[in-house]
């Protein structure tokens, strides 16, 4: 039997949705895409750590400094066990783009020995990526003088897979692929993406900012062979992310951060580096946002991935209903519930998006609006931007039903009507 979710009840461990915003309107916080509001046990983990805990992690054989490191090692293991990895191919960063652009430079550091690209090389991402998880590659094509190509995506918001093998080919070296869109709300079909990179030897990079935090992740049974998630966005703090990666990819990649904590040995003139992960964290980490990012993740373990994602779907099925008997409002992506999460991006006849979102949060309501860190994407459909509302566990119908009344309000208010 499906595990019963009490949106109500879990909405009383978000201080901030109880917020008064302008004129005394409630808060409907619909812009989880960006970043996610955090449940008090998050910040009572950061809190405790700081209070009581703090010390530099690997680095002291005193109390603190063994509870430090302690506290910090079971976050590891928390993370690890939640996407299905091993412990020592969990590596923490201070964001999903550094992971990225760690993984990018590994691809360009000729000490990486046969994962360094060389020119005639090809890097495949898609037209729906994040910036974060297309700069970097740009940037590594231009380096290395391998070749940039990309999966092209349908006027319904989707990939187009038709040429997968003619793109993907012999000389394909990384495959960079989003699991979900942060603006169609696209969950994209690994299986066949996946098989065909491994099929002609490449690595496949999965951005799962957009997917961690809403459904079960199992890295091995997705067989990508690096993953990266930001915790701001899974309830947990800012100045926290992830790099997974299989390990003996990680053995054989070159760190691009250099310092203490991250060496095996040191001389004056060379330095040998310690094992993964410890190999790709230079420095003092970021001790109290991996406790807090461990809480936030038993925070929605508790809850139930399977429930959390029920419960998401439930609130994009209602707000695709809502939103499409709006006329002038055009949804850009899917426009139906196969194979996508709870992100919904539009554009309204007529009115800016930025004017769009001006005139919710009049009303308490806060969207996102603009290109979303996803230029291409927007070229692709012809538009300057969107309007993007995004769901997570602590929204409800309600919140829908007065996105759907303002969204009518400013078409009144610019006489679009």
């Amino acid at each position: 039997m499906a595990r019963e979710f009490d949106v109500e009840r879990v909405r009383k461990d978000f201080p901030i949705l109880s917020k008064a915003m302008r004129q005394g309107a409630s808060l409907k916080y619909l812009d989880s895409g960006a970043t996610s509001q955090k449940p008090i046990q998050v910040l009572d983990a950061e809190r405790r750590f700081y209070t009581e805990s703090n010390a530099a992690v690997h680095r002291g054989s005193h109390l603190l400094a063994e509870e430090a490191s302690e506290a910090f090692e079971s976050s590891r293991q928390i993370v690890a066990s939640f996407i299905g990895a091993a412990e020592d191919e969990v590596i923490f960063t201070k964001s999903a783009t550094e992971s990225l652009n760690i993984i990018a430079y590994g691809f360009g550091n000729p000490d990486s020995g046969s994962l360094c690209l060389k020119p005639g090389d090809k890097v495949v991402v898609t037209e729906m990526e994040h910036h974060a998880n297309l700069i970097p590659w740009q940037q590594l094509c231009k380096r290395t003088g391998a070749t940039l190509a990309w999966l092209s995506v349908t006027d319904e918001g989707r990939l187009d897979l038709s040429h997968l093998n003619e793109i993907i080919d012999s000389s394909t070296k990384v495959v960079a692929i989003t699991h979900q869109s942060n603006v169609l709300g696209t969950i994209n079909p690994l299986d066949p993406i996946v098989a065909r990179a491994h099929e002609v030897g490449a690595v496949v990079v999965l951005d799962a900012c957009q997917s961690v935090p809403h459904m079960a992740i199992d890295v091995r049974e997705l067989k990508v062979d690096f993953l990266a998630f930001s915790g701001h966005k899974a309830l947990g703090p800012t100045g926290i992310g992830i790099l997974w990666g299989r390990a003996e990819l990680l053995d054989e990649m070159e760190p691009s951060l250099f310092g203490g904590s991250m060496i095996e040995s040191v001389t004056m003139e060379t330095a040998t580096w310690a094992k993964a992960p410890r190999k790709f964290e230079a420095g003092v980490p970021n001790m109290a946002q991996a406790v807090g990012l461990a809480a936030a993740i038993n925070y929605m373990s508790d809850l139930g991935m399977a429930a959390i994602h029920a419960h998401e779907l439930a609130l994009t099925t209602y707000a695709l209903d809502a939103l499409n008997g709006i006329d002038g409002l055009n949804i850009i992506g899917p426009n139906s519930m196969d194979s996508r999460g709870g992100t919904i991006s539009f554009t309204i006849d007529g009115i800016h998006p930025h004017d769009v979102g001006q005139v919710l949060d009049q009303d308490g309501i806060a969207v996102r609006t603009g290109h979303h860190c996803a230029w291409p994407l927007m070229r692709r459909f012809g538009v300057s931007g969107t309007t993007r509302a995004s769901f997570h566990l602590y929204n409800t119908m309600d919140e829908i039903d007065a996105l759907a009344a303002g969204i009518k309000s400013a078409q009144k208010f610019f006489k679009v009507d």
